[in-house]
């Protein structure tokens, strides 16, 4: 089952349960059966544009078992913060009074409130649902408690070989720090959104087009921003963001949200383990309190209002990868970037050739197909 905030840029909307607009007027609420005694599986995932989203069972407890491909401690929640594009997999026990039970998705931490309601029935149910919905909690401070409670269930899922995939992470020695900050200003009169003060711009030739035959240089520039955030977050560069990365390097990611609208960041191409986060700036004495040993290995990671988050990963997938907000009026207006991560190897091991039948764009479209890269 799948959640949409249902949010379009500037304009809000229904909250939509499994692809139905639930207005929350009796007229149009999904229904679910359950029987009783039995247990049942239910992915929350937030596919939305912009909004935070609360998932609740009316008189039901949530066992959370997976969140984006990691088995988790198995908690049981009342209710979970679902961040946009992240999802969640919990077991719901029909071990209540037979009945119909509304189960609610409202929207958190934002000025108006959008709901959308759904319908568990018992197959042997014999009562309608009670109006008195399950409240949403207030604040973030709560949803930040939440995250904490998340642990990688070290019992479940195998080991692998490879750093990322160890139980091992926290015994990697660091080899690069990165901090990301994001900022917002009005670059000739128009808003722009922008990482360490850079607002990304697509080019017409895509990036990593240009990178494989080889006119990188004239389509953008790597690095023009640092691994550290400049001192005047107001002024905002408008180009193409692409930062360089060592292959099979592991790195520690910092991202810091001075803002007041909480922040969602995905990887593409990448799982990461999410360390720690809190309010205020990060410092390097904050690594003291980052959990080593079982923290969640996941694609995407929210950043509270005033706070910092940290992750770690070993870039061990070549390729050209985006990492950009999960708000897409964010991303669309510069919020994003991309990280190259090129094997010295050149070795289809590592990353396969341009296929040949992949249609070519901007100033390599009448340039001869460059020889295979990778061999």
């Amino acid at each position: 089952m799948e959640l949409d905030s249902g949010r379009s840029i500037g304009r809000p909307a229904g909250v939509i349960i499994n692809g139905k607009n639930a207005k929350g007027d009796g007229s149009d609420e999904p229904l679910y059966t359950m029987k009783p005694g039995k247990t049942y599986k239910y992915r929350i995932c937030n596919t939305g544009l912009k909004d935070t989203l609360n998932f609740r069972f009316q008189g039901h407890g949530m066992k959370l078992v997976e969140t984006e491909g990691s088995h988790v401690v198995q908690n049981v929640y009342d209710s979970l913060d679902v961040h946009v594009g992240q999802c969640y997999t919990v077991l719901v026990t029909a071990d209540k009074e037979p009945k119909d039970y509304y189960m609610v998705a409202s929207t958190r931490m934002t000025k108006y409130n959008l709901l959308g309601k759904g319908i568990i029935r018992y197959t042997n149910g014999k009562g309608p649902a009670s109006p008195m919905l399950p409240p949403a909690p207030v604040g973030w401070a709560w949803s930040l408690n939440q995250f904490r409670s998340f642990r990688w269930n070290l019992t479940a899922s195998a080991a692998r070989p490879n750093p990322q995939g160890s139980y091992h992470y926290g015994q990697i020695s660091i080899t690069r720090t990165i901090k990301f900050v994001n900022s917002v200003s009005n670059v000739n009169g128009k808003l722009r959104y922008a990482i360490n003060g850079v607002s990304h711009v697509d080019p017409e030739t895509p990036v990593k087009l240009a990178e494989y035959y080889g006119v990188a240089d004239k389509v953008f520039k790597y690095n023009i921003i640092s691994d550290e955030p400049p001192i005047d977050l107001r002024a905002i560069t408008i180009a193409p963001n692409v930062m360089q990365t060592t292959f099979r390097t592991f790195i520690e990611i910092i991202f810091e949200n001075p803002g007041k609208v909480l922040q969602s960041y995905n990887l593409g191409g990448y799982s990461f383990f999410v360390v720690a986060g809190e309010p205020g700036t990060w410092t390097p004495e904050k690594r003291k309190g980052y959990n080593l040993l079982d923290a969640i290995s996941r694609h995407t990671i929210q950043v509270f209002p005033k706070s910092w988050a940290a992750i770690m990963l070993t870039f061990d997938n070549a390729g050209m990868w985006q990492l950009g907000s999960e708000h897409a009026e964010h991303r669309y207006l510069g919020q994003q970037l991309y990280l190259s991560v090129e094997s010295e190897e050149k070795s289809t091991r590592d990353e396969y050739n341009l296929p040949e039948t992949q249609l070519v764009c901007g100033i390599v479209k009448d340039m001869p197909r460059p020889p295979p890269k990778y061999v």
